[in-house]
């Protein structure tokens, strides 16, 4: 049985936004994002594959496509494949999001755990 703890596996970096990863199968991905205040993802868009984001601490503004909302605490969001999505935090508390991304992409494949 595959295990994460969530508390001892989160991370910060003062210079930009972290991504820890804690499961990796040939279906999918699940990272911890850290964000520090101001720190943000840049817009982007996956091809084939959806993500979902769901808020574990702090606040942030998310984007879907020209859709943007602020998001706190047990709010989660779907970025459907091909939507341009991003993340942005604007407050002065740290954001965690815990990411699944489904299936697996294909530069994450080489990663695999």
């Amino acid at each position: 049985m595959q295990i994460a703890n969530i508390e001892k596996m989160k991370a910060f970096s003062s210079e930009k936004m972290k991504k820890t990863n804690l499961f990796n199968t040939d279906r999918m991905l699940t990272d911890l994002y850290c964000f520090e205040p101001g720190q943000f993802q840049k817009p982007h868009a996956h091809g084939g594959e959806d993500k979902v984001y769901l808020v574990l601490e702090g606040e942030g503004v998310f984007q879907v496509d020209e859709e943007e909302e602020t998001l706190s605490k047990g709010s989660a969001v779907i970025a459907p494949a091909g939507s341009i999505h991003g993340v942005a935090n604007h407050s002065s508390e740290p954001l965690l999001c815990l990411v699944f991304m489904a299936p697996l992409p294909s530069h994450a494949k080489a990663h695999k755990h």
